[in-house]
């Protein structure tokens, strides 16, 4: 098992040294059901530049728009129900077919119509985002969201992100209260 990560904590991907080429990010959760509504969450991933905004609206990844333009940033399909064990949802990540103007790949997390169905956060557990290396099937680093979110729809589970040379992910666990649409905003994606 990798490095088992904190909320703001950052981790060097290969840092033993070994050529990193990609990657697969897993994302699970499991919710509870209030009113008898399922919950659909949905994982997507923003391609940014330098400047931490997305690179174009084609570089927001998700379940409607499953590749970036360049191939790199794959969703692998949308879960509608969240059963199971393991991963929820995946993104594939070629590291080495990634522009160097890319700066980071922020991945998200939303839920389906949370104002409709009166849902947030609050009624999911067991969050997490991992990184595996998919050479080796060696799970490289894991975050587990532990906090309470009542009034959050949509969180900023982590980014993966290259730095002198380095890639490397970040813990982050930012949550809105706005929705998917809020983080869009604050990246610069044009959902409208």
């Amino acid at each position: 098992m990798g490095v088992s990560l904190s909320k703001g904590q950052n981790v060097v991907l290969n840092q033993d040294g070994t050529p990193l080429a990609d990657v697969t990010v897993g994302l699970g959760w499991d919710a509870e059901p209030t009113g008898g509504a399922a919950f659909d969450l949905d994982a997507s991933a923003i391609v940014c530049g330098p400047d931490q905004k997305v690179l174009s609206d084609d570089h927001f990844v998700f379940y409607n728009h499953l590749t970036s333009p360049d191939g790199a940033v794959r969703h692998t399909g949308d879960n509608l129900t969240g059963a199971g064990e393991g991963d929820d949802e995946q993104l594939l990540i070629d590291l080495d077919r990634l522009d160097d103007k890319v700066g980071q790949v922020v991945f998200t997390v939303s839920i389906h119509e949370a104002a409709a169905r009166g849902q947030s956060f609050g009624q999911v557990h067991d969050a997490y985002i991992r990184v595996v290396d998919n050479l080796t099937g060696r799970e490289m680093c894991r975050y587990e969201l532990s906090y309470d979110a009542a009034g959050e729809t949509a969180m900023v589970f982590g980014a993966l992100y290259r730095r002198q040379g380095e890639w490397k992910f970040r813990a982050i666990g930012q949550g809105y209260a706005t929705g998917l649409a809020g983080i869009a905003t604050d990246y610069g994606v044009n959902i409208g």
